[in-house]
């Protein structure tokens, strides 16, 4: 499966903690930080290689709570909202031109929370031309590499 293989070799010095289906977990070196990480789907079924990706990152501390974040596959127009629908719940993140978080903790910790009792999330908004950009991740494997995610710096 070509997704999590060429997610690894995106960033630096990276160790792979395992795959997952679609979405594969990795510990980043020097650091270490740890995260799960996935490639958006074409209508078609086939990964999206544009560059998407969707990441959540394991945080430690009292609070342990992962944190999301997004990489558009197309600039984002300016000012355009950025939703994500996960099942029937909806999020408005915050963001940039290229990407998309949640815009503090508890929203982080709410929008994790549901992608583990659903199949797949939708990012939408407007790309610069006005267009819709909607990217689809599937969420088959995400709770068991968001869960190698933070053992994987839990145990460093």
């Amino acid at each position: 499966m070509f997704l999590p293989f060429a997610l690894l070799m995106m960033a630096g010095e990276q160790d792979p903690l395992g795959v997952w289906q679609h979405w594969a977990a990795l510990r980043e070196t020097p650091g270490p930080r740890c995260l799960a990480i996935a490639q958006p789907l074409r209508r078609d079924g086939t990964t999206d290689r544009r560059g998407g990706f969707a990441l959540v990152a394991a945080r430690q501390g009292p609070t342990r709570a992962p944190a999301i974040h997004f990489h558009l596959t197309r600039p984002r127009g300016e000012g355009a909202p950025l939703t994500l629908v996960i099942g029937d719940r909806r999020f408005a993140l915050a963001g940039n031109r290229e990407s998309a978080h949640a815009a503090d903790a508890q929203t982080d910790r709410a929008i994790v929370g549901a992608m583990r009792g659903a199949a797949a999330m939708t990012l939408t908004t407007l790309d610069t031309n006005g267009r819709t950009l909607s990217e689809t991740y599937p969420l088959s494997g995400a709770a068991t590499a968001i869960d190698a995610a933070q053992l994987g710096c839990a145990r460093r």
